[in-house]
């Protein structure tokens, strides 16, 4: 089945599903109706006359009630969660199709200064709006950081290849994962504030006295309430309300301190339990690292579902009516706080690894939604600096073959093989404008960045040397700043010799520098600078429109190696083929489309 036609036939599943629960919905609607116009009514019977056979009655309609609210509510979440997945494959269609993705873009992780601006790596159609469906907030940090900060060990980059992999074969459980992960909708808030009140010491559960004086107390308050509508006399229950917000006022600063640190977290709590649920009914096959996310979220599931429950239960004092009723006989407050404080002690520590997990695994998950979308990629080979390369540059090396851009559509791409490491370090690519030179040291960049975070690769083979991504490709000046666009270049490639000094493996991928002077400054300047980055350990791509700099081929034989993309000029006509070649672009496509153009 293509992937088109699974994410087809489970939108037609889950559209199924929803109208089915709709029907269900619709006739519990009726029965919780009529239950509650039998309480009511059975309510009046009472006030009426008071009978234990009629406070049976009332409390066990009440009772039969709840469980119809309960069982509407629990169908609701079902039916949501339908409708949340038939939005997923929807969405998946739409991005096969071309579309936008309906998942946010990452523009405010955008940087100007490295490659993520330069390679369209988060923002309005980049990279990361391609493959992002992260529904939280660590999920989303964690994959944009793997992004600005991808794997360089081969080891670790195998890990998560497998459990790319092994996630990516599981299409039913991913989307359930994120579907569980979409139920909280744009106003869960967050968890910054939890760990505050993680860090705080318990203060009522330490207090067992306290916790026996309450039970003791609750049953004497529920003992004064049956004797008030047996007799008729209020006095002890007056006496034991005053005795109840007498001791729960003791504690009000306390109680309202705790409230705003963990107020309002169920629908986000439930979020990540619910993420975690699905995650750890996955298969993990033979992948360590899934092992791994799984030992460390064993009983995450329970014990976060746990604390959902306990702070929605603590938001319900905001209910006057809860808050009175309660207090005055449960001791309401001072019941969710200690059960709250008890649930600190038990998983304080661990709690904020579940949360940090939870990040990995929505990144992994879109991840391996990428690598499922995309059947036809390779997962790339990553070798050891030890393992070949040039004496100069010793294990840094890629070799691709048909090599494309992954954000160009597949009807449209070009795919090209290129080799760089064995024999040479260092690639001249000359071109027209718009004959694909800087698309293809966009494309070399990408995959690196693609291989090096676990992907497949858009290629039929892609065998690599994890290394860093250092570029100049895209240059803005700024008048906030009062950088001119040359100053801003200057900085850049400054930026670039400083980290090619710490010695660390590179790739460094220029377009065109030194474009605000002369032409002669320009190529004396572009010589000096290819000669300083042959100097470091790290590959180049030097894309420039001077011919001139195809002499050092000649003069530098085994580092430096001539490539170009030709314009083809055909009778009147003109076209790129975007096929990379050897040697030096010699068409002169400039002045053939000014004559065509009648501007000469």
């Amino acid at each position: 089945m293509s992937t088109a036609a699974f994410y087809t036939s489970t939108l037609a599943d889950c559209n199924e599903q929803v109208r089915r629960l709709r029907g269900k919905m619709n006739g519990l609607a009726l029965v919780r109706l009529l239950l509650f116009g039998a309480f009511v009514y059975s309510i009046v019977l009472l006030v009426q006359g008071f009978t234990l056979l009629l406070l049976a009655l009332v409390l066990a309609l009440f009772a039969v009630f709840l469980i119809s609210v309960n069982v509407y509510y629990r169908l609701k979440e079902e039916r949501t969660l339908w409708e949340k997945l038939a939005w997923l494959n929807t969405n998946e269609l739409a991005v096969l199709g071309g579309e936008l993705n309906g998942f946010p873009d990452g523009g405010v992780y955008l940087d100007s200064e490295g490659y993520l601006d330069d390679l369209d790596i988060f923002g309005k159609r980049s990279f990361f709006h391609v493959l992002n469906r992260t529904t939280t907030s660590h999920g989303t940090e964690a994959f944009s950081g793997l992004l600005r900060n991808s794997l360089l060990a081969p080891d670790a980059i195998r890990r998560q290849q497998e459990a790319v992999r092994v996630l990516a074969g599981q299409s039913s459980r991913r989307q359930l994962l994120t579907a569980k992960g979409l139920l909280a909708g744009e106003a869960a808030g967050n968890l910054d504030n939890i760990q505050s009140w993680l860090d705080g010491d318990p203060v009522l559960y330490q207090r067992k006295g306290l916790r026996i004086l309450i039970n003791v107390l609750t049953v004497c308050n529920l003992g004064t309430a049956y004797f008030y509508l047996a007799s008729n006399n209020y006095t002890p229950l007056v006496i034991g309300a005053l005795v109840s917000w007498g001791i729960t006022g003791y504690y009000t600063k306390y109680i309202s301190r705790q409230h705003l640190l963990i107020a309002r977290k169920q629908s986000i709590l439930d979020q990540y339990a619910g993420i975690i649920g699905v995650f750890n009914t996955v298969d993990v096959e033979n992948s360590a690292l899934l092992k791994e996310l799984h030992a460390q979220t064993e009983d995450a599931h329970k014990a976060i579902r746990q604390l959902s429950r306990l702070t929605s239960f603590f938001d319900q004092r905001l209910n006057v009516l809860v808050n009175i009723a309660f207090n005055t006989f449960f001791f309401y407050d001072l019941r969710c706080l200690a059960a709250l404080e008890r649930w600190k002690i038990a998983h304080r520590t661990r709690f904020p690894r579940w949360i940090a997990t939870v990040g990995s695994i929505e990144c992994l998950n879109s991840l391996a939604g990428f690598a499922f979308n995309n059947p036809e990629y390779t997962y790339p080979v990553p070798v050891d600096l030890s393992a070949g390369g040039s004496p100069a540059t010793p294990g840094l090396r890629i070799e691709a073959t048909r090599l494309a851009h992954p954000l160009i559509p597949a009807d449209r791409r070009v795919a090209n093989d290129f080799t760089i490491g064995r024999e040479d370090r260092l690639v001249l690519v000359t071109g027209s404008n718009m004959s694909g030179k800087t698309t293809f040291l966009r494309t070399i960049g990408v995959n690196l960045l693609m291989a090096q975070c676990g992907l497949p690769v858009c290629a039929a083979s892609w065998t690599f040397t994890p290394m860093s991504l250092l570029t100049s490709l895209r240059i803005s000046d700024s008048l906030q700043e009062q950088t001119s666009y040359f100053m801003a270049e200057l900085k850049k490639l400054r930026e670039i010799v400083h980290r090619l000094a710490t010695g660390a493996p590179a790739l460094v991928l220029i377009d065109e520098i030194l474009r605000g002077t002369n032409s002669e400054d320009k190529t004396h300047g572009s010589e000096l600078f290819i000669r300083k980055l042959i100097g470091h350990h790290c590959l180049s791509l030097f894309a420039t429109h001077d011919l001139l700099l195809g002499q050092l081929e000649e003069e530098l034989p085994g580092v430096v190696r001539n490539y170009c993309f030709e314009s083809v000029i055909d009778r009147d006509s003109l076209h790129f083929n975007y096929q990379l070649q050897r040697g030096v672009a010699r068409n002169r496509n400039a002045s053939f489309l000014m004559k065509q153009m009648e501007i000469i």
